[in-house]
């Protein structure tokens, strides 16, 4: 009896023994491991035409007799919006502006060598989802000049702070895509450097939701966007 005692004893102590050998040295692994880690970004990149189309165009006159000047206004601004709905814009893409009237007479700053004493301008808006037909009608913008229209800066930045504008307004419905895109990249360059490390990938230690951008593709095509989407995964490393 005393030596299955001593036997049943001897098994239990070498079985904690070996318990607390594998639990130290599980303890030991995690330690060396803990800051084993690789932190990667990935990308997602797409390059689409825009959607949405802004163009201020902007009229001017200046002169001394302001009913006057208000007719010669009246007329062009009648001279722009029969362009504009000849070339098959919509009307419903077009709002006009109020005019504005400056008086020289007024401004403290003015000088005696300005000629005319009243300024009107007025803002023709066309706001429109037909990029392609705004894009051919701003590059014809020149036959209006043929009919005694001229447009102040309409292709470019314009005095009163706006110029022509591209945008790509549907890039919420591309997010998911790209982000999933973006992850697996992100996966492949940790894999891959896992492997040169003589290592395994192991479980996403800590992951962004990703930086998203809309840019021109250039300055000469605003209307071609680049599509960015950078997400950065952190992922443990384990032997």
């Amino acid at each position: 009896m005393k030596l299955k005692g001593w036997i049943l004893e001897a098994a239990i102590l070498a079985a904690g023994v070996i318990v607390m050998g594998l639990c130290l040295k599980t303890g030991i692994d995690n330690y060396v491991n803990k800051d084993r880690k690789v932190t990667v970004k990935g990308l997602s990149e797409r390059q689409v035409k825009a959607n949405h189309v802004t163009w201020p165009i902007t009229l001017k006159e200046t002169g001394d007799d302001l009913q006057e000047l208000h007719m010669v206004m009246s007329s062009k601004k009648a001279t722009v919006l029969h362009f504009l709905e000849t070339n098959n814009v919509n009307a419903a893409d077009i709002a006009v502006a109020p005019p504005t009237v400056s008086d020289q007479n007024t401004n403290n700053y003015s000088g005696n060598e300005k000629s005319g004493r009243y300024t009107i301008t007025q803002v023709i808006i066309v706001s429109s989802k037909q990029v392609d037909l705004v894009r051919s009608i701003i590059n014809r913008q020149g036959e209006l000049m043929g009919q005694g229209v001229a447009l102040i800066n309409a292709s470019s930045y314009d005095d009163t702070g706006g110029g022509v504008t591209y945008e790509f307004t549907t890039f919420m419905k591309m997010k998911p895509t790209m982000m999933h895109e973006a992850i697996s990249n992100a996966r492949s360059t940790a894999v891959q450097f896992a492997k040169q490390c003589g290592s395994e990938l192991g479980k996403i230690e800590t992951a962004n939701q990703g930086e998203f951008s809309i840019d021109d593709r250039d300055s000469n095509t605003p209307w071609i966007k680049t599509l960015r989407v950078v997400t950065t995964v952190t992922y443990a490393l384990k032997d």
